[in-house]
């Protein structure tokens, strides 16, 4: 039996899970609103959903309609209390709207493909699992990409569906069970993280990584001193050597380029330390054009053009699969990752400590809390107090701190215990070659 590992282009929580897989797997991801999969009815309405939502995740130029905005994206994923009611599985009007959409004619190219292709559909996106899933094309396997989950990840009658949750958190497994998910339909796997960053070896692998980036985030030792023996005894030799050199710091303003302007107020009030090599700051603005233009511009109003290329960089490509690589390969090297909460809340299982700006929407919310309550990440503060609160997280070792909790307590296996999955249940095939229709 074939799989097939299918995402969309909605934001790049769902893209990152789904290559991290597909490259574990040795396939390729299959987009379900692009050819060879969608014909025309199709993209047109797939379209209508992602302009929707990159709408939603967009911040607005105009202030006063911040609130308002921000208020509708709150109201389109909302997720309820957990512990209001025990059951939550009555479907709500996203429930409604997809499957109003799905007897349109949404994903009718997904369904003539898994149909003539005979594969098992693997997706990181709610909408392909739901479509299968009512075509009677399971088993179907899908991909939980958030801390937790709304309704409409699960079907109106979740006790005949065929879905296989991967869930990448315990509150995802008591969520889904609340939305009437039967238990032996979800699996505990955590988030899938690409292997090259969480491979074992000894002098360029995770653990190595992880002891390098907590020497530099404690320049005073103020963590080290207190935790050392533990440290070594789970990380080996500390390398001292790597004390007082330069934090790298990763900002990723997301795929719809939420919160750019964020880099205006901080890459001014950080220009000494850049300037000194206490600090590199690396910008990704992703697959978008006009975010690296942007920065490119904020970089000239904080006179740090003469360091782009040696202490500042900007990561751009042109499509998602570069950006990828190239973010990955970024990570690698990475102390600090500053950004909203989004799905790379999940790579805080690299022992990398993340500094978060304002959520966008419920889901994101979750994810801070979740991630807070880990003690993997530490809430942004005033723009306009920079450097002084970053200065305090180094010298105190809480950025050091926060990064041991990140290791410790954020899966990083995800991608291995989903492929082991797959395996035990069948042998599969991959999906590689074209699909004709």
């Amino acid at each position: 039996m074939k799989l097939m590992v299918v995402s969309l282009e909605m934001g790049y929580g769902h893209l990152r899970a789904a290559h991290a897989l597909a490259d574990a797997l040795g396939t390729n991801v299959w987009l379900a609103d692009e050819a060879p999969i969608a014909d025309e009815v199709d993209r047109r309405l797939w379209l209508w959903i992602r302009r929707a939502h990159r709408i939603l995740s967009r911040p607005t130029p105009w202030a006063f309609l911040e609130r308002p905005a921000n208020n509708l994206m709150d109201m389109v994923t909302m997720i309820p209390s957990l512990h209001d009611a025990a059951d939550q599985s009555a479907p709500d009007l996203g429930v409604a709207a997809l499957h109003r959409l799905i007897r349109l004619g949404l994903g009718r190219g997904l369904v003539r493909t898994l149909r003539e292709s005979k594969a098992t559909l693997l997706t990181t996106f709610y909408a392909p699992a739901i479509i299968a899933d009512d075509a009677g094309l399971g088993p179907v396997y899908c991909v939980v990409t958030d801390a937790d989950v709304q309704r409409v990840w699960v079907p109106t009658d979740p006790e005949r569906s065929q879905i296989h949750y991967l869930a990448p958190s315990a509150r995802v497994v008591r969520r889904l069970r609340a939305y009437g998910v039967s238990e032996e339909r979800i699996t505990l796997t955590g988030f899938p993280l690409p292997a090259e960053l969480t491979s074992a070896d000894e002098a360029s692998g995770l653990l190595a990584r992880v002891a390098r980036r907590i020497v530099r985030l404690d320049p005073e030792g103020q963590f080290c001193d207190l935790h050392g023996a533990m440290l070594e005894r789970m990380l080996g030799k500390l390398p001292e050597a790597e004390r007082g050199r330069a934090v790298e710091i990763v900002f990723a303003v997301g795929g719809a380029g939420a919160q750019t302007d964020l880099s205006d107020e901080f890459l001014p009030r950080l220009r000494d330390h850049v300037l000194r090599d206490r600090v590199r700051i690396h910008l990704v603005a992703g697959t978008r054009a006009e975010v690296a233009d942007r920065f490119k511009t904020q970089l000239r109003k904080a006179r740090l053009t003469s360091r782009l290329g040696s202490g500042i960089s900007i990561l751009y490509a042109p499509d998602f699969p570069t950006y990828y690589r190239e973010f990955n390969r970024l990570l690698a090297q990475a102390d600090v990752l500053w950004t909203k909460p989004s799905e790379l809340s999940f790579y805080a299982g690299l022992g990398l400590p993340l500094i978060l700006s304002h959520p966008v929407g419920s889901h994101e919310r979750y994810n801070r809390r979740w991630l807070r309550e880990q003690g993997a990440s530490l809430k942004q503060r005033r723009p306009d107090q920079l450097p002084g609160w970053f200065d305090e997280w180094l010298f105190d070792g809480n950025l050091a701190a926060a990064a041991w909790s990140a290791y410790t307590r954020i899966p990083h296996s995800g991608t291995e215990q989903i492929v082991r999955l797959l395996a035990g249940n069948q042998e599969h095939e991959y999906a590689r070659d074209s699909f004709t229709h």
